[in-house]
């Protein structure tokens, strides 16, 4: 008896003694992956030469075992901007770093700015780079320079934009009811990945021609010069009214322009003049329910809709010209240009709720699908949609183009020959058949194109946002 309850005992101290080990040996698995506190570190305005302060981050091992990171990196080495204190070292780099189980490591992240270089800087990026069991994983860094106008998470009064310095939103900007921000010519607004600038009061943006707003992300870099979706929205809140934007230049966003639930008889809510709106991810125009007058505008490479109007509301367009090529970035499946009169709430029950004027005068709506107008009427309530001298690519099975109900000298399906579409330039060349076809009495109220050029010449009027002006001896 003795020998067996020896021999047991043996045996339960070497099995004990294996699943110690087994439980605390490090975890090798090609499944690792590590827990931050933050997937970014953001450093506000920074002063040159004088430092940031001190930016923690914290990594987390949620592992029942040790954990060994085989590599942090600081992606930009010893001439980065960056500074990073790991594990209690000063360093760009550390190997072979353990993280007991269900424990923590700290790395400390200040920044400094070249004083030298700081007129050219708006916003600096660099990233922590982390190699677990062939698992790479990275923290974005990113600091702004002491020349930006910075907001996050902010509500302003009345106020006024100069053009000093850029402005910057992170997370969002909003101006607060019954105030104003008024924003002038030359003025650069950046916003970061996902941000909104909403308007609960009202926006008077008045560029110029030589001068012009520009609404865009805050990547600077060639790269990202025209890619979609980096930042968020510009929002109209439900009870807003009188916006106006005058040579706004907005681009690489998800919804450049989203006017919502407001309806002011005689009176825009949103006033669209001389504007470029391009490389939205989602959608260029969206009202829904209010009231807009765009004039001299452009809508160019929208994901999903370059204008969609929606639920209500009045809207008119004269001069615009509407061309959406997507196919560089992905397969678009939805229409340029789309308008509906209901929906359906959560419930599953219809709601409409009428279009009181969908006007298009002298407009081009063209695009590289089939067709690029949708409307979706509901049965009790037609749309009354009327274009006007306009260049369109519309289904003829959809549609009757001889019904002057909705269609007024209607050019469909012909090919409107833009500049060149791959760069987003709608200027019409040489041979458009929207030379010379608009109407005459529009075009006078409208005298001068978005490029500053007349329509008002001897050959009569373009159809669209800009007049092609020919050589003279070309034009005779």
């Amino acid at each position: 008896m003795k020998a067996s309850f020896k021999y047991l005992f043996i045996v339960f101290t070497i099995l004990s003694g294996i699943y110690s080990c087994e439980r605390y040996e490090t975890y090798r698995e090609p499944d690792a992956w590590l827990g931050f506190s933050t997937d970014t570190i953001y450093f506000d305005t920074i002063f040159t030469s004088v430092g940031s302060t001190t930016r923690k981050l914290r990594i987390y091992n949620n592992y029942d075992q040790p954990l060994e990171i085989s590599s942090i990196v600081l992606a930009g080495g010893e001439s980065s901007v960056f500074r990073l204190n790991i594990d209690g070292y000063a360093t760009s780099s550390a190997t072979n770093i353990e993280i007991p189980p269900k424990d923590s490591l700290y790395i400390f992240v200040e920044v400094t700015l070249d004083p030298n270089n700081i007129d050219s800087i708006m916003v600096i990026y660099d990233s922590i780079v982390f190699n677990t069991n062939g698992n790479l994983q990275d923290v974005n860094l990113v600091a702004w320079g002491q020349d930006v106008h910075f907001f996050r998470r902010d509500t302003i009064g009345t106020t006024t934009w100069v053009n000093d310095k850029p402005y910057l939103i992170v997370d969002y900007l909003i101006v607060d009811s019954l105030e104003t921000l008024t924003i002038e010519e030359g003025v650069r607004i950046h916003l970061h990945r996902d941000a909104a600038l909403v308007f609960k009061g009202t926006l008077k943006a008045g560029g110029s021609l030589d001068n012009p707003i520009v609404i865009q992300g805050d990547r600077l870099e060639y790269l990202y010069r025209d890619i979609p979706g980096q930042w968020g929205l510009i929002y109209f809140w439900p009870g807003t009214k009188e916006n106006e934007l005058d040579y706004v230049n907005i681009k690489n966003g998800t919804i450049g322009l989203w006017a919502d639930t407001v309806f002011t008889p005689n009176t825009p809510n949103l006033t669209i003049r001389n504007c470029r709106i391009e490389n939205m991810s989602a959608i260029g125009i969206r009202g829904r329910g209010t009231s807009i007058h765009a004039s001299n505008t452009v809508v160019a490479s929208c994901g999903q809709l370059a204008v969609f109007l929606e639920i209500g509301g009045s809207y008119e367009f004269y001069h615009c010209t509407v061309g959406n090529y997507w196919s560089a970035f992905s397969n678009r499946t939805t229409p340029a240009l789309a308008m509906t009169n209901s929906y359906k709430d959560g419930f599953g029950r219809i709601h409409v709720r009428p279009i009181e004027k969908a006007y298009f005068g002298n407009c081009i709506v063209y695009g590289d699908k089939e067709y690029e107008i949708v409307l979706d009427e509901h049965p009790e309530s037609k749309i009354p949609y009327l274009f006007d001298h306009c260049l369109i690519k519309a289904d003829p099975e959809e549609f009757d183009i001889t019904d002057t109900e909705h269609f007024v000298n209607v050019i469909n399906l012909d090919d409107p020959r833009f500049m060149d579409v791959s760069n987003n330039n709608l200027q019409l060349d040489t041979l458009s058949p929207a030379k010379d076809k608009a109407r005459y009495d529009l075009a006078v109220r409208y005298p001068v194109d978005i490029k500053g050029d007349t329509r008002l010449g001897e050959l009569g009027p373009d159809i669209g946002a800009y007049e092609r002006i020919e050589n003279d001896s070309i034009s005779r």
